[in-house]
């Protein structure tokens, strides 16, 4: 099996791409998913070094039910005129699609299919009307027969594990609240970040609530973006001359959960988190205590907290304490979301994994600006699968 490498990336900033959704509740009209795909396409095989005629794989994230253009995959190997030996392909995988996406292009090489292979995501959903949004929302939680009629959304399940955490640990919403002002303050060092300007405490406090007890700022908004990052395998890597990035763990599990549970289980303990995170830093060879910062997908203050307490970075009921004494900012004994995370640097979920892994690409090579992390060594990237029923961690290193 060949060892994988990074070897260049590009991203557009989250933000809003498409028009506003019109009065008769139409969608917004704006720039197509696949333009924006080829766009960040050409600039990352253009910082990889490579040629059109290197590549032999495309792998693509799913782009969302809100694409207007189907069979995604191929119209965007249509549209470059991208012909690939060993695959073209599309990927869905809830919450962890982008991981999913990086996955199987790291497979290809890893088999020996391909010696380049790219991976891919473009999701946008800023110009769906919100009766759609909603709907869409509604139909992805749960059992539609049994679960999803109750008007559930995914903000929901995340609000009803803050109240049950609260509840059990005695932490307040202020403290968890203190998860988004730190994100804030990384994002605003990030030039990708969709929201940057800075937020205090009192606020975040302030604001209507979306879901009790999370409100406005504690919950990301929708966006727009598109990401590709170029694999190789590490002997071409290495022969580029370039600093590169290695991917040196991989970690999976998935408990066998659709999303909400109909079963008495444990929902404030992410066991999928820490089985993925072990499975991964075993195949890398190094321990915890070596891993100099993480992205971890958390679309809300409590994923976070929850999250860090799986990974082994806080202890049972500690994920608030330690945002707040200052472990995970920048500087801190483990900065979490330097790029500001699903709060701040922006959330268009197929995405939302790529844009992670550029972020520790980012801090691995010292691109990271004033944001970046001294000595970055090892990094890792963490996406999940709705409630974390699935974990996916990766665990790269910088090849300077």
């Amino acid at each position: 099996m060949r060892d994988v490498a990074i070897i260049g990336y590009a991203a557009t900033p989250v933000g809003r791409y498409e028009a506003p959704a019109g009065a008769a509740g139409e969608a917004g009209i704006g720039p197509m998913e696949h333009e924006y795909a080829a766009r960040v396409i050409r600039q990352a095989v253009r910082e990889a070094g490579i040629e059109r005629q290197d590549i032999d794989a495309l792998v693509v994230a799913f782009p969302g039910a809100y694409a207007r253009q189907g069979y995604f995959n191929t119209f965007l190997a249509n549209y470059l005129r991208l012909p690939t030996r060993a695959v073209t392909l599309e990927v869905i995988g809830n919450g962890m699609t982008g991981g999913h996406t990086f996955d199987q292009a790291a497979q290809q090489i890893r088999s020996g299919q391909a010696r380049v292979a790219l991976a891919v995501a473009a999701h946008f959903e800023t110009g769906t009307p919100t009766d759609l949004h909603l709907e869409n929302s509604i139909r992805l939680t749960g059992d539609i027969n049994f679960q999803s009629v109750f008007g559930c959304v995914p903000i929901a399940w995340y609000a009803m594990d803050a109240q049950r955490y609260m509840h059990d640990t005695g932490v307040t919403r202020r403290q968890l609240a203190h998860i988004a002002v730190k994100n804030r303050r990384h994002a605003a060092l990030n030039p990708l970040a969709q929201f940057s300007e800075a937020i205090d405490i009192e606020t975040i406090l302030a604001q209507r609530l979306i879901v009790s007890p999370l409100g406005l700022l504690e919950v990301p908004g929708r966006a727009d973006g598109a990401v590709c990052l170029v694999l190789a395998d590490a002997e071409l890597a290495r022969s580029l001359g370039k600093p590169h990035v290695v991917l040196r763990g991989r970690g999976f599990q998935h408990e066998g959960l659709h999303q909400l549970d109909d079963q008495a289980g444990q929902p404030l303990y992410y066991q999928t988190a820490r089985i993925a995170f072990d499975r991964a830093l075993e195949m890398a060879g190094i321990g915890r205590e070596q891993i100099d910062l993480a992205e971890i997908y958390a679309p809300c203050t409590i994923v976070e907290a929850l999250a860090s307490e799986a990974l082994g970075f806080a202890g049972a009921g500690q994920g608030a304490a330690i945002a707040l004494a200052g472990d995970t900012t920048l500087g801190g004994r483990i900065p979490l979301n330097t790029s500001g995370g699903a709060m701040s640097r922006g959330h268009p979920p197929e995405a939302t994994p790529l844009y992670d892994i550029v972020e520790v690409c980012e801090q691995l090579l010292d691109r990271a600006g004033q944001r970046q992390v001294q000595d970055a060594q090892f990094g890792m990237a963490v996406c999940e699968l709705g409630k974390y029923n699935a974990a996916l961690v990766q665990v790269f290193e910088a090849a300077r």
